[in-house]
């Protein structure tokens, strides 16, 4: 069970931004729901601060936002609730979903229902992330070794340069990629935590609020009550849902952080490598070879990307070489220019 006190404060730092975000959506339909959840997080705010006086301890202060509250209502008001929505989730602010470009979730009727639609998307994301992983590397080291080639022929400095390259963005996008999904893990692990402990506390009236946003997103009120009251009979299967609906979090998008750690290094190594593995084999035309190698890779990635958005694949793998082309062609002429005013 979380400390009472700090549910209060979280309950009334939620209160504070839905009325930010009221604000914000002023003139649309979406204003009387962030109102609605507002008067709603006071109410529970109340039942902990009843949870306090009943441990006999003092009432807190008056509920005053602190500075990291007010700099994300600030930006709220500035960027707007839709741009602000993964922030807001991740200060307990519910019904971002609302603000995805997805159609609404179907009714589950079934555990097995629960984050269905969302599961398809896992691997195409990881997929996405690999041909991410391998254009950075492929495109950042083909550019530093053709720079150097262009300062320097000297086959050993040419590796060198490579293989520093290749370390170093390696275990910068690992360490990059670790920090960053650990960091949502914890904050999904912390944001359930405290939906666990206030479906045990109030189900009611987290029913309501799932129901506020049911019907927020087109259901009959009756008919949204009716589901909500359905999931809260599972507390599983109720946490799920509130995870995704009531704060926009969707666990089935996060996976180990020391994976895609392991991802992101394996990806960007076997990009910088291409470019690289002439030059490491003694090739006799080791820079004629890297160009050749990169432009295949070039287009292979753009090639690749075209699953992710729709265009053409040749168009795609074109795109992508002329861009990355481009790219190796500067820094050959910026290395040979330094090359030659350095000598």
């Amino acid at each position: 069970m979380s400390d009472p006190f700090e549910s209060w404060r979280e309950e009334k730092r939620s209160a504070w931004l839905y009325r930010v975000v009221a604000e914000c959506e002023r003139g649309t339909p979406r204003a009387a729901l962030f109102d609605e959840l507002a008067q709603a997080a006071d109410d529970q705010a109340e039942i902990w601060l009843t949870a306090i006086a009943q441990r006999g301890d003092p009432a807190p202060a008056p509920f005053q936002p602190d500075l990291r509250t007010r700099v994300v209502a600030g930006l709220t008001r500035v960027f707007k609730p839709r741009v602000m929505r993964s922030v807001l989730a991740a200060m307990k602010v519910r019904g971002m979903v609302l603000y995805t470009q997805a159609p609404p979730h179907p009714t589950p009727t079934h555990r097995d229902d629960i984050g269905k639609r969302h599961r398809s998307g896992a691997s195409g994301n990881a997929l996405r992330a690999g041909v991410f992983g391998v254009n950075d590397g492929l495109v950042s080291n083909a550019a530093l070794i053709f720079g150097v080639a262009g300062a320097s022929p000297e086959p050993s400095i040419i590796v060198l340069t490579g293989v520093a390259g290749l370390l170093a963005g390696a275990f910068s996008m690992a360490a990059g990629e670790y920090v960053s999904v650990r960091s949502q893990r914890e904050m999904f692990e912390y944001q359930i935590g405290l939906e666990r402990d206030e479906l045990e506390k109030y189900p009611d009236e987290e029913a309501a609020e799932l129901a506020l946003i049911y019907a927020a997103k087109g259901i009959h009120p009756d008919e949204a009550r009716r589901v909500a009251d359905k999931l809260m009979e599972d507390p599983e299967r109720a946490l799920d849902t509130l995870a995704r609906e009531e704060l926009g979090l969707n666990p089935d998008d996060l996976g180990s952080p020391w994976v895609a750690a392991l991802s992101s290094f394996s990806a960007f190594t076997a990009g910088a490598a291409l470019p690289l593995l002439p030059f490491l084999f003694g090739h006799d035309h080791a820079l004629v070879a890297s160009i050749s190698l990169t432009g295949l890779g070039l287009f292979a990635v753009g090639a690749s990307m075209s699953l992710f958005t729709g265009r053409h694949a040749v168009l795609s793998g074109v795109r992508m070489l002329a861009i990355g082309g481009a790219a190796g062609l500067a820094t050959w002429f910026i290395g040979a220019w330094l090359g030659v005013s350095l000598a």
